[in-house]
């Protein structure tokens, strides 16, 4: 039996931890390089600005943090700025169209490297799927309003009493089509979709700016920083920065664009720490302008911005911004599902997933492949299955993600002092270090029951990683 083979069919523990080579992989493998530091800061504020501003700021002061919400942003912000300076290092030095996975893999080895993977799958996968749900509903309102509704049984699943959510599931469909004919395409789409949303914005501010009431603004923190509520449920500005977390999941999808971009080296931490500081900004100031000018408990509702300023008599203004939602949405899914896509291939080419899904079209320069799989799967989600307490495993998911990214830049510091590293962050390990505390508290913070949801995904996960990864790997072959 010939060595190749007895490792094939003979893992031992060590394979569990062994580690690709840590060297800038800038391997072409047939994707074109059309991305520029611009395109790539809007495909993170693509990402980033949708359901967070839209959705998120409302429930999270009306449930969790009051006018305090802002300081729950500057919280989650904070953990995401340390997170995002150790993706830059990270995609600076070693490369790769993986994100996390790929860091992982030449800092850990072997096996984080899947969990990071299979964890990243369950984010991008069902982020998608929840904003489309989302999306649908903004999307029936409209046609509503023009006389066009769609029937109940056409808005929702049949597990919610209905026959299949159809505009959720078509504009998965919508979005494939668009990731299959080009990503510099994609590009400009998502660049005219990113500068709408943005003009819905500032016509919120520049409405709502001369309507705050100041007395809105107090208390100012009726929950406090952190405690339970009747139900034992947390509350206060920290469990407020663990549920408005969600507004900042994407913008590490800037980091999946490493083999499409022009000067990945530069371009990528760029894209990653502009788009992040840009969005932060836009999130402090949307919600406090939005709790000075309605009280906080009246902003428990899907559409807060909207809501705000009908109920301050603008609703021309405020049927703008409904249509800024779902363009803002919209993008968000296109930068989550190209994410996915990225991901997939990466993993895919090191034999942890079979090879099938790391093929590259010749005519498009695009994974089809792969594209088509995963879209066809997102638009069954987001058809068909209420998601509900699912959409809470992304944000566990991804601060999961950022622990371990931030470790990384760790490991490798020590490890590989000498590496090339054309983006190094400031302030030696004091950075890495306060985004494994903060984004490990924020994790700490959410409820026992996602904990317990996002442990078996994992499961399931090892099971596959165990089966058919582990005798398939790249380096168990090699």
């Amino acid at each position: 039996m010939t060595k190749d083979v007895q490792i094939m069919r003979d893992p031992r523990m060590a394979d569990l931890f062994r580690k690709k080579s840590v060297a800038y992989d800038d391997s072409d493998f047939g994707m074109k390089r059309v991305l520029s530091a611009l395109d790539l800061t809007l495909l993170g504020i693509g990402a980033i600005i949708g359901t967070g501003i839209f959705v998120l700021t409302g429930v999270a002061a009306a449930t969790q943090s009051g006018p305090a919400v802002v300081l729950s942003f500057v919280v989650a912000g904070l953990a995401c700025g340390f997170a995002a300076l150790s993706y830059a290092e990270l995609a600076s030095s070693v490369g790769g169209c993986g994100s996390a996975y790929g860091y992982s893999y030449a800092a850990f080895g072997e096996l984080i490297a899947w969990i990071i993977a299979w964890d990243l799958i369950l984010e991008y996968g069902v982020s998608v799927a929840a904003v489309a749900n989302g999306w649908s509903g903004y999307f029936n309102n409209a046609l509503t309003a023009i006389g066009l509704g769609l029937p109940p049984e056409f808005t929702k699943g049949p597990f919610a009493g209905g026959i299949v959510n159809l505009p959720a599931f078509g504009i998965v469909f919508l979005l494939m089509i668009m990731l299959i004919i080009g990503v510099k395409e994609t590009a400009r789409v998502n660049a005219a979709m990113v500068a709408v949303k943005l003009g819905t914005i500032a016509i919120f501010l520049a409405v709502a700016i001369f309507n705050i009431h100041p007395e809105n603004w107090t208390p100012f923190a009726p929950f406090g920083w952190f405690e339970h509520n009747a139900e034992g449920r947390p509350v206060g500005i920290l469990a407020g920065a663990s549920l408005v977390f969600f507004a900042y999941v994407g913008f590490d999808a800037v980091s999946t664009a490493v083999e499409e971009a022009r000067d990945p080296q530069r371009d990528v931490p760029r894209g990653l720490i502009g788009s992040l500081i840009f969005c932060t900004i836009i999130y402090i100031v949307v919600s406090g302008v939005l709790t000075g000018i309605v009280n906080y408990t009246e902003l428990n509702v899907s559409s807060p911005v909207a809501f705000a300023l009908q109920k301050i008599g603008y609703n021309w203004a405020s049927a703008l911004v409904a249509a800024g939602v779902i363009t803002g949405l919209t993008t968000v899914m296109l930068v989550l599902y190209y994410a996915l896509t990225r991901i997939i291939v990466g993993v895919s080419r090191d034999g942890l997933l079979p090879p099938y899904f790391s093929v590259v079209n010749r005519r498009t320069h695009t994974p089809v492949r792969t594209t088509v799989i995963v879209g066809f799967v997102m638009a069954v989600m987001a058809g068909f299955i209420p998601l509900g307490v699912l959409a809470e495993l992304v944000n566990i998911g991804t601060l999961a993600a950022f622990v371990l990214v931030c470790a990384g830049v760790i490991s490798l510091r020590f490890s590989h002092p000498d590496l090339p590293r054309p983006f190094k962050m400031p302030g030696g390990l004091i950075i890495p270090t306060l985004g494994i505390l903060s984004c490990g508290a924020l994790i700490a913070f959410l409820p026992f029951e996602t904990h317990l949801r996002f442990i078996v995904w994992l499961a399931v996960g090892l099971v596959i990683y165990f089966v058919y990864s582990i005798r398939h790997s790249r380096l168990a072959v090699a």
